[in-house]
């Protein structure tokens, strides 16, 4: 059986594997390479292709998370890639390069549906919001299981200054604050998200969900919260779920 492709496209590692959407995890163990230098689409095109060409030959969708805003295929963004990927279409550029139907999506974004459909919050109704704790903070927002893109609340600002700044994990690193400490801003973020949008449900994510039970009950908000449980499946699992959407509504 032939299954979609996803590929998570990282600041510092490019990983790829078929994905098997009836359970939501790879068909067959993941390949990664370094992400190139510098990271233009073509030399990461050839590392899709790499990618790609380890396993047997196929002409199923492939989705690829991208590290910035995406719509409709254009990338909008790039804070940690090659300038030379804002306003390309990343969608035609990388379809031509693959030769097979390739769908971009933001990496928060593909993680959201994985969790949506496959994690911690499958089978939950209403508005889910995924929020991903790392070097900055990532988000998704799912209502009913359809995504809302390109969310970015690591953007808002707190306190006169940009809340991914003050509050990821990095920024715990960075002034060596104890989990008590940095929990009393994580409060005070996810308090004023639930002001914003009044979620049903708060799913935390990135590599820090893995010391949940040292944090986790320290956040004080009214939201039900729980910790992801994709782990560093998400993105190629959400972003394979993408394409396999994609390509049914263009067929």
């Amino acid at each position: 059986m032939d299954h979609p492709f996803g590929i998570d496209f990282g600041g510092t590692g490019i990983k790829g594997a078929p994905v098997d959407l009836e359970v939501g995890d790879f068909a067959h163990d993941r390949v990664r390479i370094d992400t190139p230098r510098p990271a233009t689409p073509q030399a990461v095109a050839d590392v899709f292709q790499q990618i790609v060409d380890s396993f047997p030959a196929s002409s199923t969708p492939v989705g690829v998370t991208v590290p910035g805003i995406v719509r409709h295929g254009v990338v909008l963004s790039a804070a940690n890639i090659d300038k030379s990927w804002i306003r390309g279409d990343a969608d035609a550029i990388f379809t031509e390069a693959l030769g097979r139907e390739v769908h971009v999506v933001n990496d928060a974004d593909a993680a959201g549906l994985a969790e949506a459909e496959y994690g911690a919050a499958r089978g939950r109704k209403g508005l889910v919001m995924v929020i991903t704790l790392g070097t900055g903070i990532g988000s998704a927002m799912i209502y009913d299981g359809i995504l809302v893109p390109n969310s970015e609340m690591g953007h808002l600002e707190l306190g006169g200054a940009v809340a991914e700044v003050t509050t990821a994990t990095s920024a715990r690193e960075r002034e060596d604050l104890s989990w008590a400490e940095w929990s009393k801003r994580l409060t005070v973020y996810f308090r004023h998200l639930e002001r914003l949008f009044t979620p049903d449900l708060f799913v935390i994510g990135g590599g820090v969900s893995k010391s949940w039970e040292k944090f986790g009950h320290l956040i004080e908000v009214e939201t039900e919260m729980v910790p992801a449980t994709l782990q560093n499946r998400a993105g190629i699992v959400g972003a394979a779920l993408v394409a396999h959407r994609k390509a049914g509504t263009e067929d």
